[in-house]
């Protein structure tokens, strides 16, 4: 898959995620307005009910004290009409006829108690007793706010009105008097002295600025006060319903991003897999190439009727094929290695071995090729105590690959320093190079199988990108560690731990 395919790919999901998330929110931000317009409206149909009952039981109250005695006793001073006898009624919700408990009681019973005569002393005393009446009730709209309304009736009838109507949560509530521009009654309790509502404590304060209000006793002209209600818990109770969703939203939506992201971060990794196994495969080829071209030549020549009669000639040859086959052997020995390495099928030969011996021996190896680039390699082997446990053969090799590198990725008369300390736990081996050194990039992939540091075009360094991998894993299972530095142009240093025991539980 090329890159602008991927690309394509990864603007295709993004957007389609992106578009998910966008109508999801649009989706819950819906549903939450239509929440709160439901919880509003529920809200002032539960104040206006209790408006309504606080008004209803005010009337009842007056007509009861109408019907008891002092106010009939006052109606009938002097006028003899109806006897008060007749109208020490009791009205209650107990023994009150149902149809009675209407908002117009108290007009619907004082019709059926009126005298219906039309004559000229009936119509004087009826009208006389209206206006005795109308005294009354107006009388009772002087009495102060906080004393027409029960603290226990107001409780009880918000509570109700509001669980009727599904809301179940706390509230705040106070009764707001026009007259004393102040709270009277504040949850339940009178209030006799108080700050002005804007220098109020928050919780007074947030009754005081709700939304929820509404006029009390408005037939009363102007209303006397205000009934106000706030929500403590209001979020809580419009998104209780939407929680679930939210949360599914939030799982599935982040369930698609993560997914989205391991496949882009699959895509890449396969398509970089992909380029170094190509890499490889060509490195391969041109590796065993060259050999394998030696190797026939030689053979040809071998039989040759001209080389085969001289014997110096034939072994020469004979030795040519024996080099190039053990080299050809050597590339698929690195390969076979790699192959157990990942299927962790390999176990280490574990003995006494003397660093400063094996690099003495790898230096000795690499001193040949670098002499013929015109270049050094230096030694200062300080470490007092170099003997660790550990596989002898692949240590031999992890010193060899990091030698051969640094002579390959010299260009010119390699400088190459091998250098030894002693640690609290081990040996600290470090090999520097004043090669081409490597980029920032470079070097958290060179660890990679198959990875190799780009040169260009030319197939000037040989290899096939196992050898540094094969380094990193050899440390690991020898419990040590290997950490780089390098800059491009300035060359590398890479620096090994060795732990004088290997723990294998």
């Amino acid at each position: 898959m090329n890159r602008k395919a991927i690309w394509a790919i990864i603007g295709l999901m993004s957007v389609a995620v992106i578009g998910v998330v966008w109508l999801q929110t649009v989706l819950i931000r819906t549903s939450i307005q239509v929440n709160e317009e439901r919880f509003d409206k529920n809200v002032y149909n539960a104040l206006n009910a209790v408006v309504a009952r606080l008004e209803h039981e005010e009337k009842k109250a007056a007509f009861n004290q109408y019907m008891n005695g002092y106010v009939a006793q006052y109606f009938n001073q002097g006028s003899g009409v109806i006897e008060p006898s007749a109208l020490e009624l009791a009205f209650t919700e107990e023994n009150a006829d149902p149809e009675l408990l209407s908002p117009n009681l108290f007009d619907q019973v004082m019709n059926e108690i009126s005298d219906t005569c039309t004559c000229y002393s009936c119509l004087k005393a009826r009208d006389n007793r209206f206006r005795r009446m109308m005294f009354f009730n107006v009388r009772n709209t002087q009495y102060p706010l906080g004393e027409r309304i029960k603290l226990e009736s107001l409780k009880t009838i918000l509570k109700q009105e509001l669980n009727n109507r599904g809301i179940d949560t706390k509230c705040n509530y106070g009764v707001y008097s026009r007259q004393d521009e102040n709270f009277v009654i504040v949850d339940g309790h009178y209030v006799v002295s108080m700050e002005k509502p804007q220098e109020l404590p928050p919780g007074y304060k947030d009754i005081y600025t709700s939304n929820y209000r509404v006029e009390l006793f408005p037939e009363d002209m102007p209303s006397p006060g205000l009934l106000m209600v706030f929500f403590p818990a209001k979020s809580r109770v419009v998104w209780s319903s939407l929680w679930v969703n939210f949360l599914g939203t939030l799982i599935f939506t982040a369930t698609i991003l993560l997914c989205f992201a391991y496949t882009i971060h699959v895509i890449i990794q396969q398509k970089k897999l992909s380029e170094m196994k190509t890499d490889f495969i060509n490195n391969m080829t041109h590796e065993f190439k060259t050999p394998i071209a030696t190797i026939s030549l030689a053979a040809d020549s071998i039989t040759s009727p001209i080389i085969s009669g001289n014997a110096d000639k034939v072994l020469r040859f004979a030795n040519i094929i024996k080099q190039e086959n053990k080299r050809m052997n050597n590339q698929v020995e690195k390969v076979l290695q790699m192959a157990v390495i990942d299927r962790k099928e390999f176990q280490l030969n574990l003995t006494e071995v003397n660093l400063h011996d094996i690099i003495a021996h790898a230096v000795e190896n690499i001193s040949l090729q670098v002499e013929k680039k015109e270049g050094v390699v230096s030694v200062a082997l300080e470490a007092i105590h170099p003997v660790i446990q550990g596989d002898a053969t692949h240590i031999s090799n992890i010193i060899n690959n990091l030698l051969d590198n640094a002579n390959k990725y010299s260009p010119e008369k390699p400088e190459i320093s091998v250098l030894t300390a002693d640690t609290a736990e081990g040996v600290e081996v470090t090999i520097k190079d004043k090669g081409i050194g490597m980029s920032k990039e470079a070097r958290k992939h060179i660890f990679d199988k198959f990875y190799r540091v780009h040169t260009g075009n030319v197939h000037d360094v040989k290899g096939f990108g196992l050898g540094l991998s094969y380094v990193k894993a050899m440390m690991t299972v020898h419990k040590g560690n290997i950490d780089v530095k390098s800059e491009p142009g300035k060359g590398s240093s890479f620096m090994l731990f060795f732990p004088h025991k290997v723990d294998q539980s």
